[in-house]
């Protein structure tokens, strides 16, 4: 397999399964996973499972990408270890993200990095070079170039951002006419792109389909660059420009001490000679001029990724291109296995590109000698590699007119010269946008935030962007985001706190106070404000909704808009299953037979009465003595029965519950609180009662009332036999302890228990000194708890089982 197709397809595997798995990642967060673990042990068993598998992945990792740099990974073993460790998680993950963004920069060209062409090469000249760029040309403390302009950025404008052209060179619309207005797919106001017709009907040089013998480059020794800081300058270049058939253009562009980006540096070359041109001058927007070679159409522009240095243009300098050529579009299309600059260099040129100058500080004035080199081999091969790219182009193209590979690249370069500048407005309530806090929450707070820390950190979002936009700061010049979650995880009690926390930004410092009243007001009102989770579900809404299901379910919810549907169309009033029985009793046809004013029926309880009768006369006889003695002839009035009505409620009268009698007189004494005792009112109530059904609300009222009335007295006379029956006993216990158990055990015979001796205590055997019989031959088998027994309860379970060879019995 082709290399170029080999990493295309695996750049398209990895962002698929990047977009599945953060998609997974917000509905899990957005779920109410503490309910779930709660609820269901199984769910609560693998989620630990599965956070102790990305703990260690994570461990993994982060230790993994450590490597080879000075900073020390963090092992984590639990949850919380996350929030202990957080700085230095976000510090490798930052290192990791550079080396990502290198590394696209180079494939996309975006930023390219180049050194100057050596006689000798090889690993002599590899040592020589500095890896590490010097601080000073990182982060150089200057004084902002943005405050001599003459038209200083405008960051907290909010009408659409307006074109600074004052004349259009070329033009085939006026600029009057091309500066109009429409709406954007977000219905937002936006002005047209000014040469917007014209690049639409741009016809390129018909050279540019010629198959020619590439010119080589000048050599950089025998050339030099000229650095252009004057407007007199700028007028020079350009009348050597416009003597040009093609020319090559690239930009150096800084975004760290400002809010929306400088164009610090343009580089211009031809095929004879470079220019440097200072974009930093406080007359930058005299630069429209060089529109008269940039808008000409006879003139090929030759960029490599152009896809942002057309914005940057346009913004700062208002310069736009037509005619131009993409290098990035053609290694696209020739499907090289990267798409760099460093590569293009590489495979035409033969030497390496230095990543030395990645993130340098273009504003820098004077430009060092080796930054103004790097500057100037951005343009001064492009021309050679420009030549060399269309002829493999026209050699892989077909003979059809959609076959052909320079067409492609040409209509590919039209959209990217169409692209336009937009002020971006800061969207407070969503957090859209690429200055919105939507996208970096997702990215750092994994859905951890609670609502007074998310109220906090949009609060916090909130005042950043105002301070960078009011200075004309960077976001993150202002405070990184690290300091940005620190303060919103540990909202800090007092100004003091919140000082200690903003360590690297001085400006942040300097509004310390301020910056505290803004926290504390968003943590109250964050009480009752929404929660990540919610934002997230508004946010990522499901990809199939209820009323999607319902037109698969029901086609005839697919009909237009105007026709009304019926709950007929949607519910059926019969069973598939069982006919025409209906669904439901709102359904059920009403009966026109009249029923009677008054209705009873025996219920099947009754006749359970009738077929529960004692059979043994002496348990009987035995409940009926022990009641007698427990309970004293009360009588109960039972209520009268009021006649009945359909559809009214009924109460069903409870039947007798027969409990058994103790047949031991020995255990009369100790259980004199469980003698039985039943209403005489259930006595009177034969099995044939009938059931009667109330007629009106008044009688079932009064039929409640005595019903009350008759349990209350039957409670009470229970009590009261019960505790004459306590009594009774407690005056025969001591009756007999001080008569002596033979009058007792005489005074038992006479209550019917006379068979019954009383157990002689004096010769009885002692328990406690008990002693066996030697040579007796009979012995009681000691109770099993774990064996079966025929009548016994069921044996219990061993806790742990014997192990065949690792367990002995010894005896005596």
């Amino acid at each position: 397999m082709d290399s170029s197709q080999d990493f295309k397809s695996i750049q398209e595997t990895i962002q698929t399964a990047l977009v599945a798995t953060t998609r997974r990642t917000n509905q899990i967060a957005a779920e109410d996973l503490n309910f779930q673990r709660t609820s269901n042990p199984d769910i609560a068993e693998r989620l630990d499972d599965s956070a102790s598998q990305i703990l260690n992945l994570a461990t993994s990792l982060l230790a993994s990408a450590s490597k080879n740099t000075n900073l020390k990974a963090a092992e984590l073993e639990d949850e919380d270890d996350i929030d202990v460790h957080w700085t230095r998680i976000v510090d490798v993950v930052d290192t990791l993200l550079e080396k990502a963004d290198t590394c696209l920069d180079e494939y996309t060209g975006m930023i390219k990095r180049k050194a100057a062409p050596t006689e000798q090469s090889g690993p002599p000249a590899k040592k020589s070079k500095s890896v590490t760029l010097d601080p000073f040309m990182r982060n150089a403390n200057i004084i902002k170039p943005q405050n001599a302009f003459h038209v200083k950025p405008n960051n907290l404008g909010t009408s659409p951002w307006k074109p600074i052209l004052t004349k259009k060179p070329h033009a085939i619309v006026p600029l009057k006419r091309s500066l109009v207005t429409f709406k954007d797919e977000n219905q937002t106001t936006q002005f047209k792109h000014p040469y917007e017709t014209e690049i639409n009907q741009l016809q390129f040089p018909e050279a540019i389909l010629e198959k020619k013998e590439p010119i080589k480059y000048q050599p950089v020794e025998t050339t030099s660059a000229t650095f252009v800081n004057t407007y007199e300058g700028v007028l020079e270049m350009l009348e050597e420009l416009k003597g040009a058939t093609e020319i090559a253009i690239d930009t150096e562009h800084h975004d760290f001490r400002t809010y929306a980006g400088l164009l610090s540096l343009m580089q211009i070359s031809t095929r004879e000679k470079d220019w440097i041109v200072d974009t930093l001058q406080p007359w930058r927007r005299k630069l429209e001029v060089l529109n008269e070679v940039f808008a000409d159409p006879k003139i090929t522009k030759v960029l490599h990724g152009a896809y942002m240095d057309i914005i940057w243009l346009q913004r700062d300098c208002g310069l736009y291109i037509v005619g131009l050529f993409d290098t990035f579009e053609a290694a696209s299309a020739l499907q090289y296995p990267t798409r760099s600059l460093a590569y293009l260099l590489k495979r035409f040129v033969d030497f390496d590109a230095d990543k030395k100058y990645q993130l340098a500080d273009w504003r820098i004035r004077p430009i060092p000698e080796e930054m103004f080199y790097y500057a100037r081999s951005d343009t001064h091969y492009l021309l050679y590699i420009y030549d060399m790219m269309r002829n493999e182009l026209l050699d892989q193209s077909g003979e059809g007119p959609t076959q052909n590979l320079v067409h492609q690249v040409l209509d590919r370069s039209k959209t990217t010269s169409l692209r336009r500048y937009e002020t971006s407005k800061y969207d407070a309530e969503g957090g859209s946008g690429p200055f919105g806090w939507f996208n970096l929450l997702i990215k750092h707070s994994s859905g951890k935030l609670s609502k007074e820390q998310f109220a906090v950190f949009r609060a916090l979002h909130k005042w950043r962007d105002e301070v960078a936009r009011r200075e004309d700061e960077s976001a993150l010049y202002i405070m990184n985001n690290s300091t940005l979650f620190d303060v919103t995880r540990q909202m800090p009690p007092d100004p003091k706190a919140l000082h200690s926390l903003l360590a690297t930004s001085h400006i942040a410092k300097r509004d310390a106070f301020n910056l505290f009243n803004i926290i504390s007001k968003a943590k109250a009102e964050g009480a009752n404000g929404p929660s990540v989770h919610e934002v997230i579900r508004r946010q990522n809404p499901p990809t199939l909704g209820v009323g999607e299901v319902a037109k698969s379910v029901f086609p005839q919810l697919a009909r237009t808009s105007e026709e009304v549907l019926e709950v007929e169309d949607l519910v059926s009033r019969t069973s598939k299953l069982w006919g025409k029985i209906p669904i439901s009793s709102r359904w059920e046809e009403p009966s026109k037979a009249k029923a009677a004013r008054t209705m009873q029926f025996e219920l099947p309880w009754a006749q359970y009465l009738k077929s529960s009768k004692l059979s043994e006369d002496a348990e009987t006889q035995l409940q009926q003595s022990a009641m007698q003695e427990a309970e004293p002839a009360i009588p109960v009035t039972e209520p009268e029965t009021p006649r009945a009505m359909i559809d009214d409620e009924f109460t069903l009268k409870a039947g007798l519950k027969r409990k058994e009698a103790k047949a031991e007189s020995d255990s009369e004494l100790e259980e004199a609180d469980d003698v039985p005792h039943k209403p005489e009112s259930s006595s009177k109530t034969s099995a044939d009662e009938e059931i009667a059904l109330l007629d009106t609300d008044d009688e079932k009222e009064k039929a409640k009332k005595a019903r009350r009335k008759a349990k209350k007295a039957e409670k009470k006379a229970r009590k009261q036999a019960l505790k004459q029956q306590v009594q009774e006993t407690i005056e025969l216990a001591k009756r007999a302890k001080k008569e002596g158990f033979s009058e007792a055990a005489e005074s038992l015979r006479e209550n019917g228990d006379e068979d019954e001796k009383p157990f002689d205590y004096s010769k009885a055997n002692s328990v406690l000194k008990a002693t066996r019989t030697k040579g007796s031959s009979s012995k009681t088998p000691r109770f099993n708890p774990y064996g079966m027994t025929a009548e016994g309860p069921k044996p219990g379970k061993k806790m742990h089982g014997e192990k065949p060879g690792k367990s002995a019995t010894f005896r005596k």
